[in-house]
């Protein structure tokens, strides 16, 4: 087994506002089986064996408290609040690099996307021996979790606001993962998305091979 401290960190992005999703209470906070949305994303980190750094809000710390220790937390004011930060997906990414800059590198995984595998997690990981950035796709089409490696840090925590990663995308070459994982294309952004995962064989297959111990290989 790979030691742990030679793997990049898994960076959970939990701290967005989700204002497209109109349920009752956030979005990563739902159920989907035997557990949470959040619950579920992390759950496959840690089923990978690799380190994480959650970065989320007040609401759902509890929830992420369930899976992981306080010490992975990053606790971030919501989206909208009052504070002069430049909030958002690249503030979450800059804050989870930050928590964590003496390792390999990170891989940026959304909470919104429960189903992704702990082998394509492993895979992308390795994708990072042979190019600055990696990332898993499904029959072509590019997904998470995205590897980013320790060179390009200088710039990773100068993100800020909604900016993400597709300038680094852009700039640096890329390893391009195909995996037989359709949870690397999957998040929930509507109630509608999340009725469509809890109905889909593709969850109901998921949950009968972790009610099993079966892992689903990437």
């Amino acid at each position: 087994m790979i030691p742990t401290r030679s793997l990049p960190t898994v960076v959970v992005l939990a701290a967005g506002g989700g204002t497209r999703f109109e349920g009752a209470g956030p979005k990563l906070g739902q159920t989907l089986g035997p557990a949470s949305v959040l619950a579920h994303t992390l759950d496959a980190v840690v089923s990978a064996g690799m380190p994480l750094v959650v970065v989320t809000v007040a609401a759902l710390v509890d929830v992420a408290r369930s899976v992981v220790a306080s010490r992975d937390i990053i606790l971030l004011p919501p989206v909208g609040s009052a504070s002069r930060e430049p909030l958002g997906v690249g503030f979450s990414i800059a804050a989870g690099v930050s928590a964590r800059p003496h390792v390999p590198g990170w891989l940026i995984l959304p909470g919104d996307m429960p189903l992704v595998r702990p082998e394509t997690l492993r895979a992308v990981a390795r994708a990072l021996d042979s190019a600055p950035v990696a990332y898993a796709q499904h029959r072509g089409r590019q997904g998470f979790p995205v590897g980013l490696s320790a060179e390009l840090y200088s710039e990773l925590v100068l993100l800020s606001g909604e900016e993400g990663l597709r300038r680094l995308l852009v700039r640096y070459p890329s390893n391009a993962v195909e995996v037989t994982d359709p949870g690397v294309l999957q998040d929930i952004n509507t109630t509608a998305d999340l009725e469509r995962l809890r109905a889909s064989s593709t969850v109901v297959a998921w949950q009968q091979s972790v009610s099993a111990g079966q892992p689903n290989e990437a």
